[in-house]
């Protein structure tokens, strides 16, 4: 999947008079790349369209309309983008109450390394986690995590082929599992490896 250059985003004011029907555009677009991993954590999988909006969000809120700044966010965002080999996702932990929360991050200390996808007929792929930057510490483990899931020619030949992806985590503190996503999930997914 091409990273996103400079060129290919709009100046503000153009954004400002589109953003609208952009922003309708992804959300639809989003609504086949979420995963719920029980009721505390989300999956919410990447591509270069989620990343243009965030970028073009950004450079929004922000005001920034000078070179570096847009570069800046350009290097920021790129690496969630899928590289043809690969699923990229945000996963979040929620809890709706803060001590609550609080309590769970220090029980999931390493939560983000038990995430994983299994593409029917092949072994999980876990989930490789927190690239950037260290999001945990030995005392608790971050709301948010940056995820990149590894596929073989193999698995990703079977699903763009039609088989089925299950999502799940694995952790003493926490366990969900989707055995078969739905198909505009599957299918959503699958178009990255384009």
């Amino acid at each position: 999947m091409q990273k996103i250059r400079q060129e290919d985003l709009l100046p503000l004011e153009q954004y400002s008079k589109q953003r609208d029907e952009f922003r309708a555009k992804v959300i639809s677009h989003k609504q086949h790349r979420k995963v719920f991993l029980g009721e505390h954590i989300t999956l919410y999988f990447e591509d270069r369209l989620t990343m243009q909006y965030q970028i073009q969000e950004m450079l929004r809120v922000e005001r920034i309309f000078e070179e570096d700044g847009i570069r800046e966010e350009l290097n920021a965002y790129n690496p969630l983008i899928p590289d043809g080999t690969n699923l990229k996702a945000t996963m979040m932990v929620e809890y709706e109450n803060v001590d609550e929360r609080r309590d769970a991050l220090a029980q999931l200390v390493g939560v983000e390394n038990k995430v994983w996808l299994r593409v029917s007929g092949h072994d999980k792929v876990y989930a490789i986690a927190d690239e950037d930057l260290e999001r945990s510490t030995g005392e608790k483990t971050s709301s948010v995590h940056f995820l990149r899931f590894e596929f073989s020619p193999a698995m990703i030949s079977a699903l763009k082929s039609g088989a089925n992806l299950g999502a799940g985590v694995d952790h003493t503190a926490y366990q969900g599992a989707v055995d078969v996503l739905p198909a505009a999930t599957r299918a959503s997914l699958a178009a990255d490896f384009t």
